[in-house]
């Protein structure tokens, strides 16, 4: 078994990284589009509140390390989003797009309120165009769950909608290149309510993850692709049983710098900070994820059943 302790500081540094430099989450004020970039920075930051979710959820993170994502998630909250009004104003551009209902839901999960997103969001559901909206079938997953946790009826059914993923037709597997694997990630993700639902895996689902998750793990490690090595990782630990070998998580941790940031690939060029942000928030936000989920499966391997 990993040291817990190993789990414990990947994460500890990633959120100490994240902490140092979130003033960079933040919109760009030197651009030409600034609605644009606005929309652009949206990304990060529901990322942060997911994994600031799950980080709360396990209760495996130090006193620290939650002061930190509190503060983090406040910040995001008031300064970034300027209570939820930035939300809101997407919302009036673009009343199809589904971003604002994604961005804001961990956020009301963990007690953040916007009433006009709110009503938005219900308001953009009665259009015929809602549902007619194309996407890509990992995306319309992952918006029937944020459907179904925001207490509205899915758009599409949870079970068709995973059946129409490259996973859920559980293809060749080394047809898993960059992109599909990706969307493999996600689909386990959305399938698992980003792990804290691990029974929403479908069993031939989780047989077929079991026996080639090693294999697509060994390649990406091979490539020193820490990003996408990172979310396979939180795959393992949605598992019913890992299938992966602890010993990948030292690999994993030798990539991340002293400062707690994740590369992408191979390491981190020399860049100014707030291009350092764009090349790294991703990988290091997975790290954090991938931390939590580790440690708390290893802490209930510790502790073993109840009787």
């Amino acid at each position: 078994m990993t040291s817990p302790q190993l789990l414990h500081r990947v994460g500890a540094g990633a959120l100490d990284w994240l902490s140092a430099n979130r003033e960079h989450f933040r919109a760009r004020e030197d651009v030409d589009t600034p609605a644009l970039e606005i929309a652009e920075r949206f990304k990060p930051i529901g990322e942060l509140a997911v994994i600031g979710k799950v980080l709360f959820r396990e209760g495996v993170a130090g006193s620290q390390q939650s002061a930190q994502i509190r503060e983090l998630l406040d910040y995001a909250w008031t300064d970034l989003l300027e209570g939820g009004e930035l939300l809101a104003w997407m919302q009036r551009r673009e009343p199809l797009s589904p971003i604002p209902l994604e961005l804001y839901m961990p956020f009301r999960e963990l007690g953040y309120r916007h009433q006009g997103v709110e009503d938005g969001m219900r308001a953009a559901r009665r259009l015929i165009s809602w549902t007619a909206l194309e996407m890509a079938p990992n995306r319309r997953l992952g918006l029937a769950r944020v459907e179904a946790r925001a207490g509205l009826p899915p758009s599409i059914g949870v079970a068709e909608a995973a059946r129409r993923t490259w996973l859920g037709r559980t293809p060749e597997p080394w047809t898993a290149e960059y992109h599909i694997t990706y969307d493999v990630t996600h689909t386990v993700f959305h399938l698992t309510d980003w792990g804290e639902n691990p029974g929403g895996l479908p069993a031939d689902i989780a047989d077929y993850l079991a026996l080639w998750l090693p294999v697509w793990t060994d390649d990406w490690a091979g490539m020193e692709h820490w990003d996408l090595l990172g979310e396979l990782l939180v795959v393992d630990a949605c598992l019913p049983r890992p299938a992966l070998d602890p010993d990948i998580w030292q690999r994993y941790a030798d990539a991340q710098r002293p400062d707690g940031a994740m590369p992408v690939q191979h390491t981190l060029p020399d860049r100014d900070p707030a291009e350092t942000f764009d090349l790294a928030y991703h990988p290091t936000l997975v790290a954090a994820f991938a931390s939590v989920m580790a440690t708390s499966r290893a802490m209930s391997a510790l502790t073993g059943p109840h009787p």
